[in-house]
């Protein structure tokens, strides 16, 4: 094969990846010019050499770099190093030269262009993969904390493997799979970007179902009012595949927010109740004062009064349990971790944010809900914990204390 022929295949090659993969001339260049300069200095021993790579002809041109001195004694002992300034003016155009310049000179082999192939490939091919790897790293970090639509492509013991283009993979694990889906080869799904790492291998990209951020991202995309932020989401409490509380609220005065996210017939909420396979959706509307948020919070149960506990002393705060031997719950907030404790203002604690919750008698099952549901997830939205009392029972404790104080006033 021809020189020229070479030449031409390898400038079309560097146009083809900066076109195609997104990968700059440039870089190619310069990656290449470093390749060709180890390949000479591995087959001819010249310790400095520097390589010119013509990005218009294709054409590669070797040189010697060496320092120009009047000591001989360095130029016997490296004349790869050095030139006497003597040598140095012998050389056409070579009468401006003095002590201390550099001088280039071509030592470009005629079978230079065959070893460095040979040699450089390994070298170049690597820092091609570098350069993908940054460019879908950048791409796919952009797209961190958004929705994506990919397609499953396989499944393992840890990771169930959604493609999401280019060549890339998101890997999805046990917690942030829905309980409620069953994930097959090729099904198309929705997936929220949770993070994304820069590893040598490649980008590391994980995706979620299950993420509270999700289905924020569901309601901004069916609820206009969410994306232009004149209805807000204040918290929102899930547990994925089953049921979802969401907390939301207005600036504008002439907006219901809850009926805003409903959208007419239900249209807009059924929307994300479809995308997340029949999750159940109650949105609830926050508002300042706690009492109403928590009632708010509990619905579809009615409640007749909220009753807020005296705070203790500050005490560590521990992680909550789910399960709870009486009506008590304790809360988690799903989008939001506590404020660091300082001297001037002591972490409120789930201790110290409890209330009481007095509900009708016949309410109580619908208030606690099933296995206890209704209540955990309203402890989560609102951020308290949460005990709740059938009205009969607050009535009999008052009538208790009464008859106690009584009896003392006797």
């Amino acid at each position: 094969m021809s020189k020229t022929k070479t030449n031409t295949e390898m400038i079309a090659a560097l146009d083809y990846l900066e076109k195609e993969k997104g990968i700059k001339k440039e870089i190619v260049i310069e990656a290449l010019e470093q390749a060709l300069e180890l390949a000479y200095k591995q087959n001819y021993g010249e310790k400095n050499v520097e390589v010119d790579f013509d990005g218009v002809t294709g054409n590669i041109k070797v040189y010697a770099v060496k320092t120009i001195t009047d000591n001989e004694d360095l130029v016997e002992e490296d004349d790869n190093e050095y030139m006497s300034l003597a040598d140095a003016r012998k050389l056409p155009h070579g009468q401006g030269y003095d002590v201390g310049d550099e001088i280039r000179e071509e030592v470009t082999p005629r079978d230079f262009g065959r070893i460095a192939a040979q040699t450089a490939k390994q070298v170049v091919m690597q820092r091609l993969r570098e350069e993908e790897r940054k460019i879908i790293y950048n791409k796919y970090k952009t797209y961190e904390n958004e929705i994506i639509t990919g397609e499953v492509s396989r499944e393992d013991k840890r990771f169930t493997w959604v493609d999401l283009g280019d060549g890339v993979e998101g890997a999805m694990g046990y917690r942030d799979k829905m309980p409620n889906e069953h994930y097959h080869i090729h099904d198309r799904i929705q997936v929220y970007v949770s993070k994304v790492n820069d590893d040598r291998h490649g980008p590391q990209i994980f995706v979620s179902r299950t993420a509270p951020e999700l289905l924020k991202r569901l309601f901004e995309r069916e609820v206009p009012e969410i994306k232009d932020g004149t209805v807000l989401i204040e918290n929102i409490a899930r547990e994925a595949g089953d049921r979802a509380k969401v907390a939301v609220y207005s600036n504008d005065s002439n907006v219901d927010p809850v009926g805003t996210c409903v959208g007419p017939r239900g249209s807009r909420v059924q929307a994300i109740v479809n995308e997340l396979d029949g999750e159940n959706m109650d949105i609830v509307e926050y508002v300042k004062d706690p009492a109403q948020f928590i009632a708010n919070a509990l619905n579809p149960a009615e409640v007749l009064d909220v009753i807020f506990n005296e705070p203790e002393a500050p005490v560590t705060e521990e992680q909550p349990e789910e399960n709870s031997t009486d009506n008590s719950v304790t809360e988690t907030s799903d989008t939001s971790t506590e404020a660091e404790s300082t001297e001037e203002e002591p972490v409120v604690t789930t201790e110290e944010r409890s209330c009481t919750v007095v509900v009708p008698d016949s309410q109580l099952s619908l208030a606690i809900g099933k296995r206890g549901q209704n209540a955990r997830l309203a402890a989560r939205l609102t951020k308290y914990k949460i005990d709740i009392k059938p009205a009969s029972e607050m009535k009999d404790n008052t009538d208790t204390l009464e008859e106690e104080t009584d009896a003392s006033e006797d």
